[in-house]
């Protein structure tokens, strides 16, 4: 009795990943794979800048890859409060990296990197994930106090403006203003009201157009989006071809590896733009397959937020899948003419290790939430709550905007 009683115990209390999430990145995963082989091993020997090795990229895709899932594994199974207590060095040493990248960073594609290995690595992918962490870990802290202006809005807003400030030094607009997005859904999500989200918009969007103003390299990619068809082959080449690259493929697409524009006349094929090359080879069917996974993966990720022990959880998972998504929205509006062309990368998909191994580190986050807490860590959790649920007496809907289930199954101790 004994026995069957601890089994039972450890049972309710094992680690429950989210089995759906892991379906949906593996199938982003594959895919990636896939698409990165399809735009790369056929492009023959005249044009492959590795001609003595066709599969060059495909393997150190897998490469990165590995490292990848290595780093999901390890960030799932640390308990995610741990994450809270480094926040700080964390973000210390982002700010560090980027204030590196500065100096020692070659400039390629209009912004400064660090080139490793014949490859480019961007330290602003290891800063989202840093931003995301530091600023769950600072929102969760201010409970209601977060609705007063000189104790949320204006220190919010000075941290968001440093961060992105020191991206756009480099200068990398496309990074700055995706961490800002994800940085003002995150303050939303944790109870932020309406009109501070406005307000810092707009303070911040006058800096950044008179940045863009005073930049030629950003300037040309908006006239070139604007008018497309003013200059084909100079400036609006890539937006063409890759309208060029859709429209090929059709409902059904051309079939893997048919592709004809990765042929040198889609530049970036496996990276920016490989959202065009698999529409070209699998469709408008294959498109939208993509785009429901992406949307699953949506889907999932904020169901965690909402299904949170505590608030620092609802916020990180929140911010983690906000990154991801706007990401992925991001790169498909660039392959569809929507926006003008930024270097943001399709998630799981296009070729490149640090924003694959951020990606799946940012799922590993998400998987930890989706675990809960630990027995141990059940009263003060209920100790937490009900000091929280007293303050908010009198509150109304000034709270965070996520639901508390956590909260139900904390009291009924079933983690």
């Amino acid at each position: 009795m004994n026995v069957r009683g601890q089994r039972s115990r450890q049972t309710e209390t094992a680690p429950k990943y989210d089995l759906l999430l892991i379906i949906a990145v593996a199938a982003l995963l594959i895919v990636g794979l896939m698409r990165v082989y399809s735009a790369t091993a056929f492009w023959g020997v005249n044009h492959h800048p590795h001609d003595t090795q066709p599969t060059y990229y495909f393997f150190h895709q897998l490469l990165w890859t590995g490292l990848g899932l290595m780093a999901l594994i390890v960030a799932a199974r640390i308990r995610y409060h741990t994450w809270r207590k480094f926040s700080i060095p964390i973000m210390a040493g982002a700010l560090i990296l980027l204030g590196a990248v500065l100096f020692t960073g070659d400039e390629q594609f209009g912004s400064r990197r660090w080139a490793i290995g014949g490859g480019s690595v961007q330290p602003s992918e290891l800063v989202k994930l840093a931003v995301i962490i530091y600023i769950a870990d600072w929102l969760s802290s201010k409970g209601e106090r977060i609705h007063r202006v000189t104790y949320g809005l204006i220190p919010f807003s000075v941290l968001l403006g440093f961060v992105t400030g020191l991206i756009l030094l480099q200068p990398d607009i496309s990074t700055a203003v995706l961490i800002a997005v994800t940085a003002l859904a995150m303050f939303f999500i944790a109870g932020g009201d309406l009109w501070q989200i406005l307000v810092t918009s707009v303070l911040g969007s006058v800096p950044l157009a008179l940045l863009i103003s005073r930049s030629d390299y950003a300037m040309q990619r908006i006239v070139s989006f604007a008018y497309p068809l003013d200059d084909p082959y100079g400036e609006s080449y890539q937006t063409i071809q890759s309208l060029i690259a859709l429209a090929s493929g059709g409902v059904t697409g051309m079939g893997l590896g048919a592709s004809r524009q990765k042929f040198g006349y889609l530049p970036a094929a496996h990276t920016d733009h490989i959202f065009a090359v698999l529409g070209e080879e699998l469709g408008l069917i294959g498109c939208l397959v993509v785009i429901a996974l992406f949307a699953f993966l949506a889907y999932r990720g904020f169901r965690v937020a909402m299904n949170a022990p505590d608030l620092f959880g609802a916020v990180l998972a929140a911010g983690v899948t906000f990154n991801l998504i706007f990401q992925a929205l991001i790169n498909i509006a660039v392959v569809t003419a929507t926006v003008p062309i930024t270097g943001i990368p399709l998630p799981f998909i296009s070729y490149g290790g640090s924003s694959l191994v951020v990606s799946l580190a940012s799922i590993g986050l998400l998987l930890s939430v989706s675990r809960g807490i630990a027995p141990d860590e059940v009263a003060d959790r209920q100790e937490e709550m009900a000091n929280r649920e007293a303050h908010d007496l009198g509150r109304g809907d000034r709270r965070s905007r996520v639901s508390r289930p956590g909260r139900r199954r904390l009291a009924d101790n079933r983690y």
